[in-house]
């Protein structure tokens, strides 16, 4: 299996476009393909806080239709999933850029890309393992011991991280650096927590490299395990990025 793994895009399509150019794919028919067979996979958070985040939805629910691509939802697509369902949720942390461009669409517009993304999000799976399970895509991540669960334990592990309860200074919450104790034989690549480089440690992957806080859009190229990474163009926020040394107290 030869997929590349594409971190939090969060609505960076102008990246999305560029990285996947760099990766060798070609927009001939409108997505990306590759004319060696790769596929694609994403981590979630397609949508929010970037410019395009209903372009990002187009392209990778065609790309998945079309059993070119992977895809697995992150916490971002939980919520705006929730927000389609018509539930109360709180248009605040990026959801309120995604739901400004659904906005601005006729009702028609709004109907279609509605059910693709609902469609997209329902048919993914919590997480995937792929390559007969020796690597696994997860938004925030998973423990050895929950592979091959899908209870609600996992659920928030998988969506949000080893979150503590707790929160820090800037709302978010404390997250455990789980990857440090991870000693499975599965590669596990995820995003949901922006860092400055691709951070490898043990058999995990994170490849968040916090593109909407002008970092980088990442790839990881399996299973060359080499990661490729296209500069921002959004603005550099740099207390965005986690620095692991800063939160061992938290662990």
């Amino acid at each position: 299996m030869n997929i590349d793994i594409i971190g939090d895009i969060h609505g960076c399509y102008a990246e999305f476009v560029a990285l996947t150019k760099t990766l060798g794919y070609k927009w001939e028919s409108g997505i990306p393909i590759h004319p060696k067979g790769r596929k694609l996979g994403f981590v979630g958070d397609l949508t929010d806080r970037g410019p395009q985040s209903l372009q990002t939805i187009e392209t990778v629910y065609s790309l998945v239709e079309n059993e070119l691509a992977y895809y697995v939802p992150g916490n971002h697509c939980n919520k705006l999933y929730r927000f389609f369902l018509g539930r109360n949720v709180q248009i605040t942390h990026g959801l309120e850029t995604t739901v400004a461009e659904y906005k601005a669409l006729s009702l028609t517009e709004q109907e279609t890309i509605k059910k693709k993304f609902m469609t997209l999000y329902e048919q993914a799976p919590l997480y995937a393992r792929l390559d007969d399970g020796k690597v696994i895509i997860a938004h925030a991540g998973i423990r050895q011991e929950y592979i091959g669960r899908r209870d609600k334990k996992v659920q928030t592990f998988v969506l949000y991280g080893d979150i503590t309860g707790e929160t820090n200074p800037d709302g978010t919450p404390v997250r455990r650096d789980w990857a440090k104790h991870y000693h499975g034989v599965a590669w596990i690549v995820y995003g949901h927590t922006p860092v400055q480089a691709p951070r490898f440690v043990n058999r995990t992957v994170n490849i968040d490299t916090g593109c909407v806080f002008g970092g980088a859009l990442t790839a990881l190229r399996y299973p060359e395990m080499e990661t490729v990474s296209i500069p921002s163009s959004m603005p550099y926020v740099p207390e965005k990025f986690r620095s692991f040394a800063e939160k061992r107290a938290h662990e």
